[in-house]
């Protein structure tokens, strides 16, 4: 707890007038395919020229044992120890929207109480507006546009999206809970969750990276430039296809797998292959290990 104020927080100057600022969350710590999210968050905290607003109690919500903090050691002297906590920080888009974005380390503790003062706070500051961002490992080819599924508590808002929506019973992250604490302060909120190929979860994909941002900006009405993951995701599509091209087993196994993926999702495959039925194929779970084998050779 801030000693002078009894607050969980620390507002480094004072609050700002903000306009109807959307507030966008990516914590550290669940889950996040490829990164994706997080890649996703340094380009807005970057593209917002976004400053620390405000830093959260690490007595409060962090454990010291599961996140250790960093001690700087020079020829002996303990200069000084980086501690992590969650901070929100405050930008403006290209055109001067105010937005404000959650990131740092997921609280370890006291998850509802941090939920509770996130929500009080967006409330102070005017969010209409709540976007979280994910990303999880799925069976889909790397050939495909990557797919979005959202989370919501508000029906309506599920309704109006076409985007993915699943229904699955999950361990939730912290993330979940500002959903339901900001909803039930009358804020919009929506979780935006990209899907990544599970053969590639381990190594950065920029293309689900840009597929967030730009939902996001679909989304929010928040103008960033998503181009730069864009040509980062065009270069690693180009070398997966080629590592793939040279194999004929697996490209072979590419095409099952886009052939699975189109008819699940009810379209027509373009890979040339016959079309297959699903006794006819081996498990997505069978060709994902055979792919992200085959991508770990070549690196």
């Amino acid at each position: 707890m801030n000693s002078n104020t009894g607050l969980p927080f620390i507002v480094h100057g004072q609050l700002p007038p903000l306009k109807e600022p959307s507030l966008v969350v990516m914590l550290n710590g669940w889950i996040d395919a490829s990164g994706a999210a997080a890649a996703a968050m340094e380009t807005l905290v970057e593209a917002t020229d976004s400053e620390i607003l405000i830093t959260f109690d690490s007595d409060t919500f962090i454990d010291y044992r599961a996140r250790r903090p960093v001690m700087e050691l020079r020829a002996g002297v303990n200069t000084r120890v980086n501690w992590v906590t969650p901070e929100l920080r405050v930008g403006r888009d290209r055109e001067g929207t105010d937005v404000l974005l959650l990131v740092g380390p997921e609280p370890d503790s006291n998850w509802k109480f941090f939920a509770t003062t996130v929500a009080e706070l967006a409330s102070q500051l005017g969010v209409r507006r709540m976007v979280g961002l994910g990303a999880y490992p799925y069976a889909a080819p790397h050939t495909r546009p990557v797919g979005v599924s959202i989370t919501t508590p508000d029906a309506n808002v599920a309704d109006r999206l076409s985007l993915a929506k699943n229904t699955v019973d999950v361990p939730a992250g912290v993330e979940s809970v500002l959903e339901h604490a900001l909803f039930d302060r009358g804020t919009e909120v929506i979780g935006l969750w990209a899907q990544v190929p599970h053969y590639i979860a381990s190594m950065a994909y920029p293309a689900a990276s840009a597929a967030l941002l730009t939902q996001l900006c679909d989304i929010s009405g928040l103008k960033v430039d998503v181009s730069p993951l864009r040509r980062e995701a065009t270069i690693q599509r180009e070398r997966l296809d080629q590592l793939i091209v040279n194999n004929e087993e697996h490209l072979a196994m590419l095409h099952q797998m886009e052939a699975m993926y189109d008819s699940q999702n009810g379209a027509v495959s373009n890979s040339g292959e016959a079309p297959l039925t699903p006794g006819e194929l081996p498990s997505m779970e069978e060709l994902a290990a055979e792919v992200e084998q085959f991508l770990r050779d070549q690196t």
